[in-house]
């Protein structure tokens, strides 16, 4: 059983920056893969950021690309979410997810066996 809990969501203005957290328990952190997604009022899930178990290697949707950074801290058994130059259309539930293996990083949710319940994030225009 693996418990994440995501940390930093709020309200922030359009153009301003804001960092995610996501802390994982229950088993042995490095070597999983870890992903972000999100969820929006009305709009499915969709694929943010993810980031292999060495944080060698990491993936982004394409709308997220050169603004968002997703990073690793396996000593603290933590992910993060930089996100700057935010818009509003990035506002949703930011919600953190574990592979349940190691390997490439995906962008699919259906690899993904461990789940948080999400931290808000609003940007205002």
């Amino acid at each position: 059983q693996v418990q994440l809990v995501e940390s930093g969501g709020g309200l922030v203005q359009a153009g301003g920056s804001l960092r995610l957290s996501c802390a994982a328990s229950g088993r042995t952190f490095s070597g999983y893969v870890m992903g972000w997604f999100r969820q929006a009022p009305g709009n499915e899930r969709e694929f943010v950021a993810a980031i292999t178990g060495s944080g060698r290697s990491t993936i982004y949707r394409d709308s997220v690309k050169g603004r968002f950074t997703i990073s690793r801290d396996n000593a603290k058994n933590t992910v993060y979410l930089q996100m700057n130059s935010l818009k509003p259309e990035d506002t949703a539930v930011y919600t953190c997810a574990s592979h349940s293996r190691s390997g490439l990083a995906s962008s699919d949710p259906y690899d993904y066996v461990y789940w948080g319940q999400g931290t808000p994030v609003t940007v205002s225009s």
